[in-house]
């Protein structure tokens, strides 16, 4: 496959081949060899992933993937950013594999000379569920895969972006900018996109985030309303990019997305927290857009009565159509999703596979639009779940209402004229019902062309329910206010969807708690209370704490090895966690461990070499026991020499001041306050990145 370098924050990238993977099949067999050890790997779709144990001496590592019965010589080296270091791990995320068996390798290269390696079992993954109006033959592009192919492999020629918390301002990018093929390098994820605006460039991109990525890492990049904005030219342009994270860490931390006149988008793998009113606001004139896999949680919180838990977690209105949102996790949200605002016409949208997880309201609520809705479990539903209003048309089948308190309503007519009032007064539009499994709805009104009680509610209901899949709604029946009757959209158009491909409702609860949201269910753990939970739609405040103080676990960013296929000597940018007032954690030190304590000891040690400026006015850092009043100012004249006799790990305590602390000339972050940081045997000099004060340190 052809490949593009991309230059990425100075350092030129080589990107490697497609990957990915499959639901299910989350952990293999220990597999050990000499001196490294694989504790976890697993498939998932369109992706393959390994975990291992740091090995004592490895100055980095290398990790490759290969189709399982492929030979050797078949292994493709996965990119330098796709390995990371975790606090007692570490991990790498082969992406773009095409649905198949494969195995990953991972090789130590260690500081003697030598390596060691491990590979994993075989690991199967599975494509991703390519279905509904995104995917229509019908549609402008035919495909929501942005940068990759039907297959899930990249597209040829396709581009990669890695964006961490430290390279979102720097990462740089060729695009061509006029017709002649001028090209202008941009500056910033930000800036890259305002240049694909022009139109001029379409080559498929992939953009990678990896970890927690803030609003404040993206300073700069965002407009002036909180959004990464990615924009076309006008109406449907065509775009070819896929927004997506990498493994189960990956977060859009108070920021939302924006799109805007796109064609052919894809969001995945996100978890998006704190956004501003919507997570993603598919605003005007998009085409083919494909929000799937993500895990989409509380945005901040509004102006309005009813917007504590943000506004629109994936809102789609001014003539976006061809839209699929699919397998999402919406956790407690309270408006999910409206589809439609002002728009003249018809226009199309699919929601499958969703987990609607005790979320309030607008699972979508229609305007206009025809939208299929199939396989979704709305679980603990405190207000409605499908809403139709102003001459939309929605098929519902085969989904699960779980406790959801009115699961389908029209306005102004069945259960909202009986006194909810939801939908402000608007006119109605028409539901049609096939195969849903309702238990704990407070009311459901049918209505059909038989006999018995749903043929006596003709004139007032809250949808019509279909005795097959592709039964016409006769056209008498019709909205009891606007008049509006079914368009039958579900039997005339195509819908991306095949009877073949829809769920047989007993499958759908287990179905979609096992595959929605990021890969492995993500790395955000929450319990609902279903007692209490299911009919409430006030704010969690547990779940908003829990969300506020969420912190990445990630350590750093590439695989440190030197010899990876990138011409770099230096790891990637590593990720800055968001600031904390938490206590430091504490940790005992191991017999023989070079500790230095600059509250006891000054700058005064037979083992560090310390230069720069002490304070005692930096504040007060509690650590291991130990209560720490004096610091070592870290400034551009400050400087720490020493030797570590053996492979070892240093360990710096900060105040909150401080985000990054530099090791032989390579950024590490600080993270709750502290630094872990894996050295050689071998000479080290610690200096300055960010300003901080150093208050204790340990070598061990």
């Amino acid at each position: 496959m052809k490949k593009r370098i991309v230059r990425v924050t100075g350092i030129l990238l080589l990107f490697s081949m497609a990957l990915s993977l499959v639901a299910g099949n989350w952990t293999n067999p220990t597999v050990h060899a000499a001196g490294l050890s694989i504790t976890g790997s697993g498939g998932w779709n369109e992706t393959a992933y390994a975990e291992w144990s740091p090995v004592s001496g490895a100055t980095g590592y290398n990790v490759y993937v290969k189709q399982a019965s492929a030979s050797d010589s078949q292994y493709q080296q996965l990119d330098n950013q796709l390995i990371r270091k975790y606090a007692s791990y570490w991990r790498a995320d082969a992406v773009g594999l095409a649905a198949g068996s494969y195995v990953m390798k991972v090789v130590a290269v260690l500081s003697g000379g030598g390596t060691a390696d491990s590979v994993t079992g075989t690991l199967n993954v599975t494509a991703h569920d390519r279905s509904g109006f995104a995917f229509s033959p019908s549609s402008p592009f035919g495909t929501g895969s942005g940068a990759y192919n039907a297959s899930g492999t990249l597209r040829t020629g396709a581009e990669v972006l890695y964006i961490t918390s430290q390279t979102a301002q720097t990462v740089t990018l060729p695009v061509k900018t006029s017709s002649s093929g001028t090209v202008q390098t941009g500056v910033g994820l930000g800036e890259i996109l305002n240049l694909r605006q022009k139109g001029y460039d379409t080559t498929p991109l992939a953009i990678r985030l990896i970890g927690k990525v803030t609003a404040s890492d993206l300073s700069g990049q965002l407009n002036s309303s909180g959004y990464l904005q990615v924009k076309g030219k006008n109406n449907y342009s065509e775009m070819n990019i896929t927004i997506e994270g990498i493994g189960k860490d990956a977060y859009a931390y108070g920021w939302g997305l924006l799109l805007r006149y796109v064609g052919n988008v894809e969001v995945r793998n996100l978890g998006l927290m704190l956004f501003p009113d919507d997570g993603v606001s598919m605003d005007t004139g998009n085409a083919n857009v494909w929000v799937h896999n993500n895990d989409i949680f509380y945005g901040a919180a509004g102006g309005d009565a009813d917007q504590a838990k943000g506004d629109g977690s994936t809102d789609l209105k001014n003539g976006s159509s061809y839209i699929t949102i699919s397998y999402n996790h919406y956790w407690d949200s309270g408006k999910s999703s409206l589809v439609g605002l002002t728009e003249p016409s018809e226009f199309y949208a699919t929601f499958h596979h969703n987990w609607f997880d005790h979320s309030d309201s607008r699972h979508p609520r229609i305007r206009v639009a025809s939208v299929h809705i199939y396989n979704n479990y709305f679980d603990g539903i405190s207000k409605y779940g499908v809403g139709v209003t102003t001459g939309g048309s929605a098929f519902v089948e085969s989904n699960v209402f779980r406790n959801a308190k009115y699961p389908m309503m029209i306005s102004l007519q069945g259960t909202d004229a009986l006194g909810e009032g939801t939908f402000s007064g608007e006119n109605g539009g028409m539901i049609k019902a096939y195969n849903n499994q309702v238990t704990g709805a407070a009311s459901l009104i049918y209505a059909n062309s038989g006999t018995g009680t749903a043929a006596a509610n003709a004139t007032s209901f809250d949808a019509y329910l279909a005795s097959s899949r592709s039964e016409s709604v006769p056209s008498s029946f019709k909205a009891l206010k606007g008049g509006t009757a079914y368009n039958n959209f579900d039997t005339s158009v195509n819908t991306g969807v095949s009877a073949s491909a829809v769920d047989s409702v007993s499958a759908v609860e287990q179905n979609v708690r096992a595959k929605a949201g990021r890969l492995g269910g993500g790395d955000f753990s929450w319990t609902f209370n279903n007692a209490v939970d299911d009919p409430s739609y006030a704010l969690n405040a547990a779940l908003m704490s829990a969300i506020r103080g969420y912190a990445t676990q990630l350590v750093s960013v590439g695989g440190n090895s030197g010899t990876t296929p990138t011409p770099t000597a230096t790891p990637a940018p590593t990720a800055t966690p968001a600031p904390t007032s938490s206590p430091v954690p504490t940790a005992t030190p191991a017999a023989g461990a070079s500790v230095h304590n600059f509250t006891a000891s000054g700058k005064t040690s037979s083992f560090y070499t310390i230069q720069g400026n002490l304070s005692t006015s930096k504040g007060t850092v509690v650590y291991n026991g130990l209560t720490l009043t004096q610091c070592l100012k870290i400034e551009s004249s400050t400087s720490i020499q020493f030797t570590a006799a053996k492979a070892s790990t240093l360990t710096l305590v900060f105040n909150d001041e401080g985000t990054q602390i530099k090791v032989d000339g390579t950024s590490y972050p600080i993270t709750n306050r502290i630094a872990t940081i894996p050295l050689a045997a071998g000479a080290h000099t610690i200096t300055k990145d960010s300003t901080a004060n150093l208050y204790y340190m340990k070598l061990e």
